[in-house]
């Protein structure tokens, strides 16, 4: 089944419309003055024919229309959408002819006709003749012709009949309610067994065994009932009323807050527009000094090649006249100062600084300064790293333990050995067995973007490996390099303890991996016997650094056998 939401989307007959907006005697709908009013269950009025113009919201297999009464065998409820409220209302099993008529609406519809100097009133008896006078005993619209009918019968004839025009100012003139099964009889009694007006047929036919009485007799309870009723509901009224002040209010300061962050957002986008133009200012003014440091370089190059090549040719011209003209004693005396000269042009240096080259570029990742409160991002990079000037820091490139992660630092250097302020480079690290070549261990290489690489490896085999370090292709400084890997740190088995004799509390069965003795048949170390190594020491393995690596037999089990102390 689809919800109530699902099937107001499919309904596309009657749009919701604004409350309060319709008059009192005119459909919400049609627009039109009522035309025999029906109430909808959410106390809504329409037009019985407006009604019929519904969609209704039938069940799956439902098939008919909105008047549609259902048989009964089938008690298929049937709804429909409100136009004005937009809720899903219930219609009676006989269909939109089962509702409530509005008497309300339709006696001020009839005054809103009588106001209009009674255009379109019409004799309530004849139905043809237009209604001139108004019985207030039957409460029936009389043609002059039937007015004189009404007063020349016995039974009406006491009837006190006045003219419409004397009823203008009158605030209820409607009909009287007749009983839909006795179209004949007024509504004048009420069921209290079926809470329903009725008329004296039906208390001597359908309700003749129920409770009854006059409606004028019984009005007080229902009416009070009903102001009760309406008394609680009243109170909600004013709730709502504050729930919907409160909306309003959240829904300002919503707004407000809503427009002030807007404020800030523009604030701050417009600062950051600010701040990223005055950065691509001072991008450009830094290009422009690059080049003209570039130009004046070539230019300053540009002279001294000129005024080298200028020698060169001066030279190269003395030279060649002096091997052709001159005589041979001539050649040997100017000899000296020509060959100096040729000597110093030889060695000139000629080639062209600065090149054009790929060390000057703008890198957009680069970050650079901030400019007005703001962090920026790009900078002109001129500086190059120069893999021979880069080093290594840190012991564990050198020497590194069996399942052990050890982590060294690259640093990246210019051709000034000036540390390189960025990252961004081509690191590569390869480590590998220098006996075993399919013994390879996979480093990981870690871009701290400020000029420095943490290069962390984990070797699980041990023994001696070549590490070459590559930056764009090239070693670093000492690549390849050797790395030692030992195997993995083997823990104490005894106690680190002065001398066999105080920790066996004197046995003379208790021995110590020094290797010490004392007379008298002890075959452990003493203080200042033979052996002893002159300070506290591991009885496992005899050295006497507490935190060091033990070399003792790798089976502790067999050598607490002999060794006693480490079983203490």
């Amino acid at each position: 089944m689809m919800s109530a939401d699902m099937k107001r989307l499919n309904v596309g007959t009657v749009r919701a419309l604004p409350r309060g907006t319709a008059s009192k005697t005119r459909c919400p709908l049609c627009t039109e003055p009522f035309t025999d009013p029906r109430i909808l269950p959410c106390l809504h009025t329409f037009c019985m024919a407006c009604i019929r113009q519904l969609e209704p919201l039938s069940p799956i297999g439902f098939r008919g229309g909105v008047d549609q009464a259902s048989s009964p065998r089938e008690k298929t409820t049937l709804s429909v959408l409100c136009p004005v409220c937009d809720g899903e209302v219930e219609l009676p099993p006989g269909g939109a002819r089962a509702l409530v008529v509005d008497h309300l609406v339709a006696n001020e519809v009839l005054l809103e006709s009588l106001q209009r100097n009674g255009v379109g009133l019409v004799c309530d008896l004849c139905n043809e003749g237009s209604a001139e006078k108004r019985c207030n005993i039957c409460r029936t619209n009389l043609c002059e012709f039937c007015c004189q009918a009404h007063r020349r019968q016995k039974k009406t004839a006491s009837h006190s009949v006045v003219g419409l025009k004397d009823l203008k100012p009158c605030s209820r003139m409607g009909k009287p309610i007749q009983c839909t099964s006795h179209p004949l009889e007024e509504l004048r009694l009420f069921c209290e067994t079926c809470d329903r007006p009725v008329c004296r047929d039906c208390v001597v036919g359908d309700h003749r065994d129920h409770a009854y009485d006059f409606t004028a007799s019984i009005i007080h309870k229902h009416g009070d009932y009903m102001r009760e009723l309406l008394k609680c509901t009243q109170p909600h009224v004013g709730a709502l009323e504050g729930a919907l002040r409160g909306i309003e209010g959240a829904g300002k300061a919503v707004a407000d807050r809503l427009e002030a962050i807007k404020a800030e957002i523009d604030k701050f986008a417009d600062g950051y527009v600010q701040a990223v133009e005055e950065h691509r200012g001072r991008l450009l003014t830094r290009l422009e000094e690059l080049r003209m440091q570039r130009e004046h370089a070539l230019q300053l190059q540009r002279a001294q090649l000129g005024q080298l090549l200028s020698d060169m040719r001066t030279g190269v011209d003395f030279t060649e006249r002096l091997l052709t003209a001159g005589s041979d004693i001539e050649i040997l005396v100017t000899k000296g100062v020509v060959v100096h000269r040729l000597r110093k042009l030889n060695k000139a240096d000629y080639s062209v600084h600065p090149s054009v080259d790929d060390c000057m570029r703008f890198s957009p990742s680069e970050k650079a300064d901030q400019c007005c409160g703001y962090e920026m991002f790009g900078a002109i990079v001129t500086k190059a790293v120069d893999p021979s000037k880069c080093t290594l820091h840190g012991e564990d490139f050198h020497s590194g333990r069996e399942e052990q992660t050890s982590v060294f630092t690259l640093i990246c250097k210019d051709a000034s050995a000036e540390r390189m302020g960025r990252g961004g480079e081509q690191v590569r690290v390869g480590i590998v067995h220098k006996d075993r070549k399919d013994c390879v261990i996979k480093p990981t290489i870690q871009d701290n973007n400020d000029g420095t690489y943490s290069v962390s490896y984990t070797p699980h085999t041990p023994g001696m490996y070549t590490v070459g370090v590559c930056i764009n292709g090239h070693h670093v400084q000492g690549s390849p390099f050797l790395l030692t890997v030992k195997s993995k740190f083997r823990k104490h088995q005894g106690v680190f303890h002065c001398c066999t004799f105080c920790s066996s509390r004197g046995q003379k069965d208790a021995r110590c991996a020094c290797g010490g003795s004392m007379p008298g048949g002890y075959q452990g170390c003493g203080h200042g016997h033979k052996g002893h190594p002159g300070r506290s020491h591991w009885s496992c393995c005899g050295r006497t650094q507490e935190s060091s690596e033990c070399t003792g037999p790798a089976g502790a089990a067999g050598h607490r056998s002999l060794l006693r102390t480490v079983a203490l």
